[in-house]
């Protein structure tokens, strides 16, 4: 079996931001899927994914050799409430590597089983959850939205208590860094605060390399993270995603998108939707998630105080003109991938009115989110013909009749070309997602021991913005009684 070098830096850090924790073995382990793409770039060759230890590895059966497993700890704002302490409760960083174009990257296992930080819960993931997470994070990250990404899914029997007794399964989760605001949170409010810039230096010499020698570093950081979570939010709600649980705790200092629990892709376009049936209030709802961004964002700046000032008003007008920055770069993301879904070539005054008015037609329609916007590249620039294609697939015809010729006056006034137009737009408007009843199918098909769907969802969901013969059925509306499916944060 070859390995990929170790390259640890997260370990040197050392205590108080992490404890060595050893993993807890599963019986009659399997290795149930690969990522081979991720696999490729991180440089695992064949024999070495084929091998038992290779098996015994992601499942935590064994250690990486010469590398300790660790848990960090963090705290955060779990639906708006500060929570003093959480930490990686059920996952395990088993090793720091470099890829095989050289770039750092950290293996960590999700349900591998009891840390410090477990809470009364047993440290385990279902076989449920863990193909949700497995199956989101390659198709996120195929979409081009930035993502932790899942290298390996390992089953076993072990019997684990949720809503019923299930059995348990480890996903191993690959990022350049699984550092969260609530890390930052956690060294603040405990009064820890010569950990602050330990912490942030660590991720700016690893992911932020040339700000490292700046004195202004910290401000210039956080002024990355506020961008790069604003353009990272626009991505999420150009192609319907839901997040579920916007915690503080599960936001990236990265941008990543973190921790695949009770997400979902929307069906029929709902301003409102929620995907968390915990979430009773709807602060998480899909119209919600730019606001609840910049709220968190709020949370994590004011735990950087230490790092901007030893003045608190004078590291509060440093934060604010830091958290001030997210709306435009927020709303600067959003008017152009919207404008992409539209086939506008560039963004332009009225833009927002000609996207606002689609969105409201959708709304009142229940419009599937994501079979819409993939059929407007049907439409022609030219000609005073109905929106074939698509007007059939509208409820409120009327408005939409009557918002055609608007788009069309706006693709005439840039001289689209319809060809070049709808190949832009299939290029950004996914045909296949992965909606709650596909991955339901494949669930299910799993806990019987077949993981043919698994594969085959897998392959599908590379692929999103490709039409694939044969495929249909996963590009598909659900059918009627699968499209109320919930999830909770156990999904």
């Amino acid at each position: 079996m070859k390995l990929p070098p170790l390259n640890p830096r997260y370990a040197l850090l050392d205590q108080p931001f992490h404890q060595p924790i050893p993993t807890t073995p599963l019986p009659e382990v399997e290795l149930l899927h690969v990522s081979s793409a991720l696999a490729d770039e991180l440089g695992f060759d064949a024999d070495t994914l084929n091998s038992s230890e290779f098996r015994e590895l992601m499942a935590g059966n064994r250690p990486w050799p010469d590398y300790a497993s660790r848990a960090s700890v963090y705290s955060g704002h779990q639906f708006g409430v500060y929570v003093p302490q959480l930490g990686d409760g059920r996952a395990l960083m088993i090793a720091e590597i470099a890829d095989a174009q050289g770039r750092r990257m950290e293996l960590q296992l999700k349900g591998a089983g009891l840390t410090p930080y477990s809470r009364h819960a047993d440290g385990r993931a279902v076989l449920r959850s863990s193909i949700r997470e497995y199956l989101c994070s390659e198709a996120m990250h195929a979409l081009g939205i930035p993502t932790t990404r899942a290298l390996s899914l390992v089953g076993s029997p072990q019997p684990v208590y949720r809503e019923r007794v299930e059995t348990a399964a480890v996903v191993c989760r690959v990022a350049p860094s699984f550092v969260r605001f609530g890390h930052f949170e956690f060294f603040y409010h405990t009064g820890q605060h010569e950990a602050l810039p330990k912490l942030a230096d660590h991720v700016i010499a690893e992911q932020f390399p040339d700000l490292a020698d700046r004195p202004d570093r910290y401000v210039l950081w956080l002024i990355e993270v506020v961008e790069r979570t604003a353009r990272l939010i626009a991505q999420w709600q150009a192609v319907g995603f839901c997040h579920g649980v916007m915690n503080t705790d599960n936001m990236s200092v990265l941008g990543l998108t973190l921790d695949y629990g009770p997400f979902g892709f929307l069906d029929a376009f709902d301003f409102n939707h929620i995907c968390n049936h915990s979430d009773e209030q709807g602060r998480y709802a899909y119209g919600m998630q730019p606001e609840i961004a910049q709220w968190n964002l709020s949370r994590l700046l004011q735990a950087c105080f230490p790092l901007l000032s030893d003045n608190d008003d004078e590291a509060l007008d440093i934060a604010r003109n830091i958290y001030d920055k997210y709306a435009p770069a927020y709303g600067n993301a959003a008017r152009r991938r919207w404008a992409d879904k539209l086939g506008f070539a560039e963004v332009r005054e009225g833009d927002d009115a000609i996207i606002n008015e689609l969105l409201s037609i959708m709304h009142r329609s229940k419009s599937d989110f994501t079979l819409t916007f993939r059929r407007l590249a049907l439409i022609k620039s030219a000609g005073e013909q109905p929106a074939a294609g698509v007007r059939e697939h509208i409820m409120d015809i009327a408005a939409f009749d009557a918002w055609v010729p608007k788009y069309r006056a706006r693709l005439l006034a840039e001289n689209s070309v319809d060809a070049e137009r709808a190949a832009r737009m299939n290029a950004v408007n996914p045909l296949y997602v992965l909606r709650n009843h596909l991955a339901q199918t494949a669930i299910e098909k799993a806990e019987r021991g077949s993981m043919e769907e698994l594969d085959r969802l897998a392959q599908v969901l590379s692929a999103p913005y490709t039409e694939q013969p044969g495929m249909e059925a996963y590009a598909a509306e659900p059918p009627a009684h699968l499209r109320h499916i919930e999830v909770s944060c156990s999904s």
